[in-house]
């Protein structure tokens, strides 16, 4: 019979396996969730916006989600720092890094939803090639875009509390819901006349609905953890020193995810962001998926290094990566053989026969980009984000270069070539985690039961 000190051990690691694995579906599952919706109801609504109206729709959001990115940019300090803090049992400072969190983040998004709200006019008839029936829309568009900036702000900083307490599932689930009804709106308002103000609308009043529920989640989960703006100097030195790169990184994400819509936008048109964006929609995931489903490692990662050395999480960091090869490869070969016929079942014949090279080239920087998930969320744990918001914005911006110099030539394929470049650059970020973990040279367990053994026992 095992003593009563092992059999308490052997609960522990099944309960840290089980949360670990929680997290993780999780995770997969709001990122899975929220593409689905949007590529299924995609057709339904390019049919009644029309190409021009739903790529306007695309930018819109296009500016709004990379002003949000902008602003939260902060937040993987905040979950750094937390998380390292819960691990050491120091409940203040957990509070007092959440609370410079939210001072930083509102203080940058009401800036940038300032500038969101007065640069709406230029944007709508001079810096995007929108059609005159419709600029007065998109100015309108863009300012609801504002509001919508400043409520997500706040609501970061919720999910960011709750992921730095491994807790992933409350804000899944919220998210989740929130974001399918604004979509399902978007389908109702799309089928009887409506537009894309009125969708607008719609979304800002689901985000406003998500960031209550998520305000009452953590207050119900996490107890007495009350998230005012504060301006703690020990928690705001610490933060900044740390988020000055986050926030470089989330610059280099927004690059990545959104400013390459806008430059189409410029050179080409709203209709071409419309054609890019379905194929960017169907290949995202290949990214998006793996990079949601091994978030967990960072906020369990940094919590471990509160008490452990940096070579000890060396075998869950290789278990990991292996899962992430794996499942890049899994993702990335179908859509890369197959684009044609996925194209022509979900958006019709005369749409494939245009994108479908597209969607190919764009499936293969995406699956580039996956491999370098585990390496991305080690390095930020072991405080390396210096060397990831060089190494992503130097990415973004050889990604962007090539596609202005390409696009004028070669058009929507250009786009694509362009991000060809932006994975293999980031992956260079592998060699320096190997100089920070020792070799690998036990067995390889899978990961989620390495993730299950302490610390103490290595």
């Amino acid at each position: 019979m095992k003593s009563l000190p092992t059999r308490l051990t052997l609960l522990r690691n099944a309960a840290n396996v089980r949360s670990s694995l929680s997290n993780s579906l999780y995770g997969a599952a709001e990122y899975v969730a929220l593409p689905l919706i949007l590529l299924l109801a995609t057709p339904f609504l390019l049919h009644r916006l029309g190409l021009a109206q739903f790529g306007l729709w695309m930018l819109a959001s296009a500016a709004v989600t990379s002003s949000s990115l902008i602003s939260a940019g902060f937040g993987d300090a905040a979950i750094k720092y937390a998380a390292a803090y819960r691990g050491d049992g120091d409940r203040q400072r957990v509070q007092h890094t959440l609370r410079v969190n939210l001072t930083i983040n509102l203080a940058l998004g009401t800036l940038l939803a300032i500038l969101l709200w007065w640069g709406s006019p230029y944007a709508a008839r001079s810096m995007f090639k929108i059609d005159s029936s419709l600029q007065g829309s998109a100015v309108t568009a863009f300012r609801i875009g504002s509001a919508i900036l400043l409520v997500r702000c706040f609501e970061s900083v919720l999910t960011g509390a709750l992921r730095a307490h491994e807790r992933y599932g409350p804000a899944a689930q919220i998210n989740v819901l929130s974001r399918a009804a604004v979509i399902l709106a978007a389908c109702v308002l799309a089928s009887r006349g409506h537009g894309i103000v009125a969708i607008m609308i719609a979304t800002l009043c689901g985000v406003i609905a998500s960031a209550l529920s998520q305000m009452l989640a953590v207050h119900g989960l996490l107890g007495s953890l009350w998230l005012l703006p504060s301006f703690d100097r020990a928690a705001m030195s610490e933060v900044f020193s740390y988020g000055c790169f986050s926030w470089v990184q989330a610059v280099s994400g927004c690059i990545f995810n959104q400013a390459d819509r806008l430059l189409i936008g410029a050179l080409l048109g709203a209709a071409s962001v419309g054609y890019y964006s379905v194929c960017v929609q169907a290949a995202q995931p290949i990214h998006g998926l793996i990079a949601a489903g091994l978030h967990f490692l960072f906020p369990h990662l940094s919590a471990r290094l509160a008490k452990a050395p940096a070579p000890e999480l060396r075998r869950v960091v290789l278990s990991a990566f292996h899962l992430n090869a794996v499942a890049a490869a899994v993702l990335c070969i179908p859509l890369v053989l197959f684009s044609k016929t996925i194209l022509r079942l979900w958006m019709g014949a005369p749409f494939a026969s245009q994108a479908w090279p597209l969607l190919s080239i764009i499936a293969v920087g995406f699956g580039l980009l996956a491999l370098n998930v585990t390496g991305h969320y080690t390095l930020l744990a072991l405080a390396q984000v210096r060397l990831v918001a060089m190494l992503n914005l130097a990415g973004g911006a050889a990604m962007l270069l090539v596609m202005f110099l390409v696009i004028p030539r070669f058009g929507l394929t250009g786009a694509a070539i362009g991000r060809l470049v932006y994975g293999p650059i980031t992956l260079l970020m592998y060699g320096r985690l190997r100089a920070l973990l020792s070799p690998h040279t036990a067995a390889r367990p899978s990961a989620f039961s390495e993730l299950a053994i302490p610390a103490t026992e290595r």
